[in-house]
């Protein structure tokens, strides 16, 4: 029996290449006999959509045209899509694994959202601090710094209970034990059949990279 694709949505200022290819998932997936199917971002990429579309809405599009389920996965700002997604078209997907994903109203906040859209709009790069890493990934990858911070700026209202508790479909979140994104365990609970990975040692950056993540995956979409 042929196994459902696997949709993947990399994070803020990434890509593709960089969270997923280049961190070997794509490799074992597709060795395991999984089509991969890449999701890039509002306002990332050469051929990106709009920095204003919603980023659940690419992610839907995404999806076989077909009708059929998929397995999908997504890191960091792709997890927030993937989970909205979710929310408002649940027959999509079979399971979805989200990483690096906080509770709701937790984690960096507006602060440092607005310390990161900063710096990336400015003509120099900050000296130091997580927004330097993400201007510096956003730069190394080849995306448009101006049309992530475009993205970065779109007032997109974090899901509220209620529609969390749509999400009835098998789903894990994994969540670096030093993660800035803060716990996950609200996460977990608001979600009706959700299992929590903690990464022991890990920040949100390694996250893709960690091979306890990529196990914990992988495992989790064999059943």
């Amino acid at each position: 029996m042929p196994h459902e694709p696997v949709l993947m949505v990399h994070g803020v200022g990434s890509s593709f290449d960089h969270n997923w290819q280049a961190t070997g998932w794509v490799d074992i997936l597709e060795g395991e006999g999984r089509n991969v199917i890449g999701v890039a971002l509002p306002g990332h990429g050469v051929d990106s959509v709009s920095a204003s579309e919603d980023p659940a809405d690419v992610v839907l599009r995404g999806c076989p045209s077909e009708g059929k389920q998929v397995d999908a996965v997504g890191f960091s700002a792709g997890g927030h899509a993937l989970l909205r997604a979710a929310a408002r078209c649940p027959a999509a997907f079979r399971r979805i694994a989200v990483l690096g994903v906080g509770d709701p109203g937790e984690g960096a906040g507006d602060a440092m959202l607005g310390t990161i859209v900063d710096a990336l709009e400015a003509d120099d790069e900050p000296s130091a601090g997580t927004a330097r890493t993400i201007r510096r990934l956003v730069v190394g990858v080849g995306n448009d710094r101006f049309a992530v911070a475009r993205f970065l700026r779109m007032d997109r209202p974090q899901l509220s209970a209620e529609e969390l508790a749509e999400i009835r479909l098998p789903t894990l979140v994994v969540m670096g034990e030093n993660d800035f994104a803060g716990t996950a365990a609200g996460l977990v609970a608001a979600l009706p059949t959700a299992t929590l990975v903690t990464l022991p040692g890990t920040d949100h950056f390694s996250t893709p990279a960690s091979f306890y993540a990529i196990e914990s995956v992988l495992r989790f979409l064999s059943d």
